[in-house]
């Protein structure tokens, strides 16, 4: 797998994985861009192909992390990427849910935006280092508290 097919693939996961994190678009892709320069420059060194995915979120989870670890700003209200065919009530659904996501502590949020992207227990517990039982005890927990927080903004 070459670079560009890598990068034409895992570029748009990668940034709304990075939207989690940061409440601006340019910092988000900042963010992609120093991940993905990143991947270039290692992926001569990747010896399983079958784990690329796995491996580049895992480098953009840890990017991520140190962004906001350094960055030490109040969690603020996620932008939510432009979305087509929705319904105003749907779209409302939606930015609530992100709103909800970005109250959430720092793991969680990782936590959550995988599963957003439909990535297995078994590559999310790679990505994060938890075992598979703790992200599923996580995950589960993540999802009753915002349901709650849902609840409570008359949105579920």
């Amino acid at each position: 797998m070459n670079f560009e097919q890598v990068y034409n693939e895992y570029r748009p996961r990668v940034y709304r994985l990075c939207m989690g994190y940061v409440a601006d678009e340019a910092q988000a892709e900042d963010l992609v861009q120093e991940i993905f320069i990143t991947v270039w420059q290692n992926l001569h060194t990747l010896k399983n192909e079958a784990y690329v995915g796995t491996w580049i979120f895992r480098i953009a989870s840890n990017q991520c992390l140190r962004t906001v670890q350094n960055t030490r700003k109040k969690k603020q209200v996620v932008p939510l990427p432009e979305t087509t065919n929705t319904t105003p009530e749907t779209e409302e659904r939606i930015q609530t849910l992100y709103r909800c996501i970005a109250e959430l502590e720092e793991t969680d949020r990782i936590l959550i935006s995988l599963v957003l992207e439909d990535l297995p227990q078994a590559e999310i517990a790679a990505i994060t280092g938890f075992t598979e039982g703790n992200v599923r005890v996580r995950v589960h927990r993540i999802k009753e508290r915002l349901s709650k927080k849902m609840q409570a903004n008359g949105r579920l």
